[in-house]
This record gives C-alpha cells, structure tokens and sequence, in this order.
C-alpha cells in the first residue's frame, strides 16, 4: 500500500493468515510479518504512529513529520508518506525502515500481538490513535471499496457482521484496542483520539511535543497545526494517495482522503444497525475500565 511503484494483477483477491490474522496478499508475506515480530530491533530514538485502520493514522503522519521538522511543511510535502515514515509490517515498509538513518518515524497497525517484541525492552515512543469504532467501521468501508488489495466488501449490513467478528485485515478492533491499552501506563507510551484531535489540534499537538520531549515555539506549532488541517493534507500530493497507481487503487470511486470529519456514522447506520453495534461493543469492551469521547 505504501510503495507507489508496484503492478498488482487484480482478478481475484485474497488474504494471507498470519496467527490467526488476516492481510491483504499484495505487500506483506509471512517472513516479513515474522520478521517484524520478532527479530525487528526498535531503537530507543525511536517513534512509531500506531493505530487500528481508518483511525487517524495519515493524520497523524502528517502531525508528527511537521513536529519532526520544527513546523516546516517542506518535509512532508515532498517526501511521499510511505518513505517518510514507513509502515513496518509491510514487505516495502520493512525494507525502508531498515535503510533509513535514526532517529526514525515508523508506523504500523500491527495489533499488540504481533508488534515487534523488542518494544518491551526499548525506550522506542509508541504514539497510539483511537476513533469512535462506529466512524472505523463506515471509513473501513469506503476503504474497501477504494483500494483494489481488499476485498469487496458487500453491504454494509454484511460488513458490519464482519467487522464486528474481526474477520476483516488486521483483525478485530476490540483487541486491538484493548491489548494496546494494556500498555497505556508506560512512559513510552501515549494514546489520543481522533476525536480530541478534531476539538483541540493545537492542544493535541502540544500534548505530543510534550511526550516526545520536542520544544516548539509558539509559530512553530502554529503551522504545525496550519499544515495538518484536513484541506492542506487534502491538496498535499505527498499525503493524499493520489499517486498511488489504478492498479492499487480505484481513483474513480472517490478519494482517499474522504471526509475527515466525527459521527459520519449517523450517516450510514440504521437505527438497528447502530443498536446491533452498541450490545458488541458492550460486551466487547466488558472490562476496559476507560471512558472514550464515542461513549
């Protein structure tokens, strides 16, 4: 997903299962994915954007390359975001993590599980987003849709089932969340929402300075906050994915960057389908003794 070189035939699509999860076929394999878990060192200097699909994660990108270069835009806008700061578990994302120079920004979706076991001896920063799993689950499915390595993803009706089964790539969000929360009192680890990112981006921001130790001035964060907005990203070539190919993505069902917006959700989801929703999440979420803007 994150090389914008490569063909991929698309006649059929299929999944790889890699301990019990599923991946898009085209980009990742299981000595990458094996190799990431438990092989892979994390540097203490390092910084890795982690979060489910369709929570946050490009947007946060952007964030954190701008804070990276002091508020300057140049970086991001000229250096394509899956070489900037590189989605580990991919086989392309792997490889550029490998070359590039500390300190690095680095990025994954991996659930805990499956995360590179060097974290847990490593002073490495893991920077985890969260979103109100309704909003996941209506983004995920325009992201099925759009990008020719998933699967189609039927009616919505159909992929609420499975979404809500985890039987989707990277597996359940419920997991997802709650084994990374598990995390949530170590030093080198801080979690946000989309949701606080979209009521305080200047106060977001300074918040994740703070955790990674970067002193900004106030003009700085500033165009920190300027160039992260959703039209800027929208119009930055970089971030945006329209460079990646057709044979990747279908440009002609809609764009990448679709609404960056909260409670889109209301849009889609029948009264039933939101009431189905809300018995798994209670029940899923059985035990997480946090409370979440969604909620």
């Amino acid at each position: 997903m994150d090389s914008v070189t490569h063909r991929i035939p698309m006649s059929s699509v299929n999944y790889l299962t890699y301990k019990g999860i599923s991946f898009p076929s085209y980009g990742y394999d299981v000595e990458t994915l094996s190799h990431v878990g438990n092989e892979f060192q994390l540097l203490d200097s390092d910084v890795v954007n982690l979060a489910y699909l369709k929570s946050g994660t490009n947007w946060m990108q952007e964030i954190l390359g701008l804070i990276w270069h002091d508020g300057d835009p140049s970086w991001v806008q000229s250096v394509h975001v899956g070489i900037r700061s590189p989605w580990i578990e991919t086989v392309f994302g792997l490889k550029t993590a490998l070359e590039i120079p500390p300190p690095r920004l680095l990025a994954s979706h991996l659930p805990f599980q499956l995360f590179p076991k060097s974290f847990l001896h490593s002073k490495a920063k893991v920077i985890y987003t969260m979103r109100n799993p309704k909003d996941v689950l209506i983004s995920y499915y325009h992201h099925s849709y759009l990008f020719k390595l998933f699967k189609d993803p039927g009616s919505l009706e159909e992929f609420l089932e499975e979404f809500l089964n985890g039987n989707v790539p990277y597996g359940s969000w419920f997991d997802h969340v709650k084994n990374w929360l598990e995390m949530k009192d170590k030093p080198n680890f801080f979690y946000i929402t989309y949701e606080e990112l979209q009521q305080d981006l200047r106060g977001s921001v300074e918040r994740i300075c703070s955790f990674l130790g970067k002193e900004l001035n106030s003009q700085q964060i500033d165009s920190v906050v300027e160039n992260a907005s959703f039209h800027k990203m929208k119009d930055n070539k970089m971030s945006n994915f329209t460079q990646v190919p057709e044979e990747l993505i279908d440009h002609k069902k809609g764009t990448f960057m679709r609404k960056g917006i909260t409670g889109d959700w209301k849009n889609h989801l029948t009264v039933a389908q939101s009431e189905r929703f809300d018995c798994a999440y209670q029940e899923k979420m059985r035990g997480v003794h946090m409370s979440f803007p969604w909620e």
